[in-house]
């Protein structure tokens, strides 16, 4: 079938992309899905800084490639073998899939999954293929997903279900944002009951983890060097707010903290603004050669621990549904971390403002594109 779609024809093109457009907005080629895949028709697809991070080459992907991960959209076919899934039903993407037996699947989500790993890095869906074409030549998929296009085949476990009264743009976020910044604080800090949560970092990520910490009922401190951030978080329920260097020179500390922002310093100001005996959790992704110099002694010391969160260590189909609930009781209001809804032919201008730290969450809304 015919698609439109947004395909990145090159990696790492000086900005601003308004002008130097990287990213081409046309017709493509989809195929129809194989043995254990859906068609999706896109619903809603929100920018996210792995999407950025393929435009300015911190991340190699192949190209071309159609972007887009966080996303979410109605199943309009399904391959054969796919019995849990109809025709009609709101899904969710991921952008890992979980092949669920692999030594990753076996690790209840601290671990990737290793195919999936290996395919995102093929721009490939889980099974190996690719389903885009354009003029005859493959196009290559984004983690699986390729969701800023009016349809995607992906593979059926790289999607979760959702019930019709969930939004579909509460739904895109809920499948990255809140499965990252939400997860990195259930499932990787695992704050005690009365624990303050700190987050550096108060991006689109970032907000998820303050959101999910104040449903869990913790005190949370906001850290961020813009202070339109600061504003939205204290907006937000946080109860404290402060640049780094205010932080730092305050003594601040929290036992729990979750860095968000994917930046050396801010990996280095969250070990510091963690309190003795307290967990960091990294969960934003720095460039690949990006370093940090830190302290041995101060682990030593003060028995810390520093641990990594990917796609905050999430098992989706187990960790959605009781996103949905809290954002269906009013204790996740995710639809607050959307700060512009643009067009899909707006998508270099879009990722502009990513890159300026302006945005939090932007969603295109598909039917538009059609």
């Amino acid at each position: 079938m015919r698609i439109r779609g947004a395909v990145l024809e090159e990696i790492g093109r000086p900005g601003p992309w308004a002008e130097t457009r990287p990213i081409t907005v046309g017709e493509l080629e989809l195929d129809p899905p194989g043995p254990g895949e859906l068609l999706v028709r896109i619903e809603a697809a929100s920018l996210c800084h792995s999407d950025l991070s393929v435009v300015n080459g911190s991340r190699v992907r192949p190209v071309p490639m159609l972007l887009g991960h966080e996303s979410a959209g109605r199943v309009l076919e399904t391959g054969a073998g796919v019995a849990d899934v109809s025709p009609g039903q709101r899904v969710v993407m991921t952008f890992l899939p979980r092949c669920g037996d692999c030594p990753g699947c076996r690790t209840d989500g601290r671990l990737p999954c290793q195919p999936g790993s290996q395919a995102n890095n093929a721009g490939s869906l889980l099974s190996g293929v690719r389903r885009l074409h354009r003029s005859g030549d493959e196009v290559h998929h984004h983690l699986g997903v390729s969701g800023f296009a009016t349809h995607a085949v992906v593979d059926r476990r790289s999607v979760v279900p959702v019930d019709e009264d969930v939004p579909a743009d509460v739904a895109a976020i809920l499948g990255c944002a809140v499965l990252t910044g939400g997860g990195a604080v259930l499932n990787a800090g695992r704050p005690a009951p009365g624990d303050d949560v700190l987050v550096v970092g108060l991006g689109g990520v970032g907000l998820a983890a303050v959101l999910t910490a104040l449903a869990g009922g913790h005190r949370v401190i906001g850290v961020d060097s813009l202070e339109a951030k600061l504003d939205l978080a204290r907006e937000l329920g946080a109860t404290e707010t402060w640049t780094p260097e205010q932080a730092l020179e305050a003594g601040v500390r929290a036992p729990v903290v979750v860095e968000a922002a994917g930046h050396p310093k801010a990996f280095e100001t969250a070990v510091l603004l963690t309190a003795a005996g307290g967990t960091t959790v990294t969960a934003g992704l720095p460039a690949p050669e990006a370093r940090s110099s830190i302290s041995p002694l101060l682990l030593t010391a003060e028995a810390r621990t520093i641990i990594g969160s990917y796609l905050g260590s999430a098992v989706p189909a187990r960790d959605i549904p009781t996103y949905v609930d809290l954002w269906r009781a009013g204790r996740l209001p995710v639809e607050k971390l959307i700060s512009a809804r643009v067009g899909l032919d707006q998508i270099n201008e879009a990722m502009d403002a990513l890159e300026s730290g302006s945005a939090l969450r932007q969603v295109i809304t598909m039917e538009e594109a059609r």
